[in-house]
């Protein structure tokens, strides 16, 4: 069984003020250290029944301002994880980069973003991916990989030197954190877990039991 030894101990004197901006640091860490993807994080929702589900999707920075400032990725809203956003509000997320022996835990609500800023980072996109995003049923069942690929084909011919506008059923969320917790492995199992918690017009920072 490994112990976590690399870093050094983690106080509550360590942290900046702000979650999203130590999140900014640590993620800086993770890509520094060699991660194929330090931005990859877990989503996890539950639907109108209380069933979860998660995956894993790509943190694509920040939006918003003060307590409405969060986190955003992008999907097919009529995908399963858009659906059951639709139901319930309530997501979560979860880094976590073992190079750097360290994770981070975001529980907060998400909204959909403004169009503009979703159709912004589409046409960001390489135009194959473009493409994909418009072809693609997001969580749908489907025939087969050929049928698929001859959608995906067909498409692609469709919009051959042409633009791909944004389609109405894909865009992207902001979570707005009411609680980011810092985990840090450290030597015997009794890992440092600091948390940030909404209060007032401010966070409350506290340690957690390991």
């Amino acid at each position: 069984m490994p112990q976590y030894t690399q870093n050094p101990p983690l106080d509550i004197a360590d942290l900046d003020a702000d979650p999203l901006a130590q999140l900014q640091r640590w993620l800086d860490d993770a890509g520094a250290a060699g991660m194929i993807e330090p931005t990859a994080m877990t989503v996890a929702t539950v639907d109108a029944q209380g069933r979860p589900s998660a995956r894993i999707v790509l943190f694509k920075g920040f939006h918003g301002e003060g307590f409405e400032r969060g986190l955003t990725f992008f999907t097919n809203y009529d995908s399963r994880k858009g659906r059951d956003l639709a139901a319930n509000p309530h997501v979560a997320l979860v880094f976590w980069w073992d190079k750097v022996e360290r994770s981070v835990r975001i529980e907060g609500r998400a909204a959909k973003l403004p169009r503009e800023v979703s159709e912004r980072y589409f046409h960001s996109r390489p135009h194959d991916s473009q493409v994909g995003a418009v072809t693609s049923r997001q969580s749908a069942v489907v025939r087969s990989r050929e049928a698929l690929d001859q959608r995906y084909a067909e498409q692609l011919a469709h919009y051959e030197g042409r633009g791909v506008p944004l389609p109405e059923f894909w865009g992207g969320y902001r979570v707005a954190p009411e609680a980011v917790e810092f985990w840090q492995g450290r030597h015997g199992r009794l890992h440092d877990r600091l948390r940030y918690r909404r209060e007032g017009d401010g966070w409350l920072v506290e340690r957690l039991e390991p």
